[in-house]
């Protein structure tokens, strides 16, 4: 693989600098607030390892695999090392809130109950435990999002409709490269580039896009997408546990059933339909991964493949328990939450 001088990402020659200035910052943090600036300049996107993890792209074919193993080493022994110091940190954090925070507990307790726990977080706690007991993770990211992993690395043109203003929140401005994500997706990217193969992760969380308050619709939501990257993965085995996640959550009656659709970010794509009080009922969307999206980031499609699904928390708690206005779950009352019979 060429190694081209000057500021080029991809100068192999400069790793070993990344590396080792990366080290030293880590090891020099005193605080938790020092390690996030930490990890932002020298793991965050606009690092310089970042920079050369994308330049990969650019790369001939029979350079990309020997650049990315080069790189990804160096990311893994950043991401280790940061790992460490946010444990060490947090351990020292904590001893001095307990320390600063010692109360009397003689003292009398206030019996009031301050609240109840929202439905919305009852399901994905019961969806993660479904997946948790499947051998999953759970995965999260950050809200705000380089537009990048929301749409071009799930192989969603420049052009599509769901990046115009119309349809998606931008920070400042369209040409800021952040938007408030619309998907949790950019939480599978984000994982396939940070972690080893194979990957079986769930991904719970808040979106953003631009709709009206009403019975059905709602500008902030939550999502929960899966994502599998394995070897000999396919329609089989998304369809098998499509079903079991629904009679999981619905009970064994329920029967489900897919759709040919259309998505970007995975061929052959498929709507979700769940047959539950007697119709059916589009629940969301799943596919194999398209294999674009897996060589954006480095996997060999050869050897690997995966499948991915997503449906809405607020629809799921909608069917399941016969929620039939969306803007119940968001004003705040807290006699929606206590219906549920969940009081903290």
């Amino acid at each position: 693989m060429s190694t081209p001088a000057g500021n080029d990402p991809l100068n192999l020659a400069d790793l070993a600098e990344f590396r080792a200035k990366a080290e030293l910052a880590i090891k020099s943090t005193k605080s938790l607030e020092d390690l996030k600036a930490v990890r932002i300049n020298h793991a965050g996107d606009k690092s310089p390892i970042a920079l050369a993890n994308r330049a990969i792209a650019k790369l001939p074919a029979a350079d990309k695999a020997k650049a990315g193993a080069l790189i990804g080493e160096v990311r893994e022994f950043i991401n280790q090392l940061l790992n460490e110091q946010l444990q060490r940190l947090t351990v020292a954090r904590n001893m001095e809130i307990i320390e600063s925070e010692r109360v009397d507990i003689s003292l009398a307790v206030d019996q009031t109950r301050p609240g109840a726990i929202h439905p919305l977080t009852t399901v994905m706690n019961r969806i993660s435990d479904i997946f948790i007991a499947m051998g999953y993770e759970v995965a999260d990211g950050p809200e705000a999002e380089a537009e990048w992993f929301n749409f071009d690395a799930l192989n969603i043109p420049a052009n599509h409709p769901a990046r115009s203003m119309q349809d998606t929140f931008y920070v400042n401005d369209k040409n800021s490269g952040v938007v408030l994500r619309t998907q949790t997706s950019p939480v599978q990217i984000r994982t396939l580039l940070n972690r080893e193969l194979p990957i079986y992760i769930i991904s719970p969380g808040k979106v953003f896009r631009s709709d009206e308050l009403d019975q059905t619709h709602t500008p902030v939501f939550h999502q929960v997408e899966g994502l599998v990257v394995d070897k000999g993965i396919g329609m089989p085995h998304l369809k098998g546990t499509i079903n079991h996640f629904a009679k999981t959550m619905f009970g064994e009656d329920v029967k489900t059933r897919l759709r040919p659709s259309y998505f970007p970010f995975t061929e052959p794509s498929a709507e979700i339909d769940i047959f539950f009080n007697g119709k059916w009922i589009e629940w969301g969307g799943c596919g194999v991964v398209n294999p674009k999206v897996l060589q954006g980031v480095g996997i060999d499609t050869d050897v690997y493949s995966g499948f991915a699904f997503g449906m809405g928390i607020e629809r799921t708690l909608m069917f399941r328990n016969g929620v039939t206005d969306m803007r119940d779950m968001v004003e705040g009352d807290i006699r929606f939450s206590q219906m549920f019979g969940v009081i903290s």
